[in-house]
């Protein structure tokens, strides 16, 4: 795949911001070449398109495949997988939250509802330091919440939602 200068800007950026976001860079760089491209990648055209080693490549695949963001998909008269991503950012924002619902607020949550139960027989742990625990449970539960009811929601009204103003 030939990449102009406006695409390398857009997968270098995405691979940065990747970072920041918790996910290494050339996993997010490989999701934003395949958002980009029109048609399915190989490992090999991944490879050489970004210049990244193809055992990278594969491990970077086999995490967007865990987080549901690449599938594989065949081509007719072509042996190897090719990989593609939805196209849709609406349907990329959905995928990538219930991810992170599924690996960071669900177990915060669940430890969450531990310590308050273990803190009401626990002598030790300071009052304050009880409601603290009670406090942030109690905001984790309302963002699950949040996040239930957001899933739901058809685009249209999520996009009246955003739009409202003060």
């Amino acid at each position: 795949m030939k990449l102009t200068p406006v695409m390398e800007k857009y997968i270098l950026h995405w691979g940065e911001m990747g970072t920041r976001w918790g996910v290494n860079r050339t996993v997010a760089q490989i999701h934003a070449l395949l958002f980009l491209s029109s048609t399915p990648l190989n490992a090999e055209e991944i490879t050489e398109t970004l210049g990244v080693a193809r055992s990278n490549v594969s491990t970077s695949i086999k995490e967007l495949q865990s987080w549901n963001l690449v599938k594989s998909v065949h081509m007719l008269g072509d042996r190897r997988d090719h990989f593609e991503t939805m196209k849709d950012p609406w349907e990329l924002f959905y995928t990538i939250m219930e991810g992170r619902k599924q690996r960071e607020l669900d177990p915060t949550v669940s430890v969450l509802r531990e310590c308050v139960l273990d803190s009401d027989q626990d002598k030790e742990t300071p009052a304050e330091v009880k409601e603290r625990m009670k406090d942030v449970l109690e905001f984790m539960e309302t963002l699950d919440t949040w996040h239930g009811q957001i899933k739901g929601l058809p685009k249209s009204t999520l996009l009246k939602l955003i739009s409202v103003r003060p």
